[in-house]
């Protein structure tokens, strides 16, 4: 594995999960805040333990399954999840569709968790432990497919740091600000990861079908430089069409 490979792979693993802890914080936060610390924080971290026993369990599995089979498998995984990304990001920065507010789904989640009423103070504080567990795992799973899918490879432990070091960060930035970080360019974060992934799927799939890449790892660079290209035409043209039914 050379040192390009090592070095995408650890900075789209920390960028993607950057995004998702980003938005699992929000939600941490609205329900620490309105209902209490305690079960907020003991839903995060059973989740937090039920995500790290995934990545336990099926990371050392993929050594079992044929390589090409599995550059194939993941490849084909990484492409259909790169492109969601990157088209929802395509329209959020072509202004068709709105861009991810963290301030507002904060505000929605306070509201949420305060209609539901304040439990009994002997008893534990079940919609609050759910909210937060559910929150970090739907996020967290985006997370693990993404380190797996990435690090298979053979650059589980590097895809494995960045998470890590995006949880931290971000973990850290939330006690220190105690609001969710609505000013994290999450959109742009957005784009970048759909065009890594995107690439990796590419570049994987055709590993699988032994295709030979001219410059091998080198060919990543290349995809990425296309990606972008494309996704530039891709905003201008989605802009334009959103402007010609404005005007209809």
């Amino acid at each position: 594995m050379s040192w390009l490979h090592a070095s995408t792979a650890f900075v789209a693993a920390f960028l993607a999960s950057l995004v998702e802890c980003v938005e699992a914080l929000t939600i941490v936060l609205a329900v620490g805040i309105t209902r209490g610390w305690r079960p907020a924080l003991l839903g995060s971290a059973t989740s937090a333990i039920f995500l790290a026993l995934l990545v336990a369990i099926f990371g050392p599995a993929l050594g079992r399954i044929p390589i090409t089979t599995l550059q194939l498998i993941v490849g084909i995984l990484l492409l259909l999840f790169g492109i969601r990304w990157l088209r929802k990001a395509i329209l959020r920065a072509a202004g068709v569709i709105s861009i991810h507010d963290e301030a507002k789904i904060y505000e929605k989640e306070m509201a949420l968790m305060r209609d539901a009423g304040q439990p009994a103070r002997a008893s534990f504080d079940t919609i609050a432990f759910i909210a937060c567990f559910k929150a970090v795992s739907l996020e967290g799973l985006e997370v693990t497919f993404t380190v797996l899918a990435i690090g298979a490879g053979g650059s589980l432990l590097l895809a494995s740091i960045g998470a890590a070091l995006a949880a931290l960060l971000v973990i850290l930035l939330g006690i220190a600000f105690h609001r969710p970080l609505a000013r994290v360019p999450e959109n742009l974060l957005k784009f970048t990861v759909g065009i890594m992934l995107t690439a990796f799927g590419i570049f994987w799939i055709g590993e699988g079908l032994r295709f030979p890449w001219p410059g091998h790892d080198l060919a990543l660079i290349a995809m990425i430089a296309l990606l972008l290209l494309s996704s530039a035409l891709g905003i201008r043209l989605a802009r334009a069409r959103s402007r010609a039914l404005e005007l209809a």
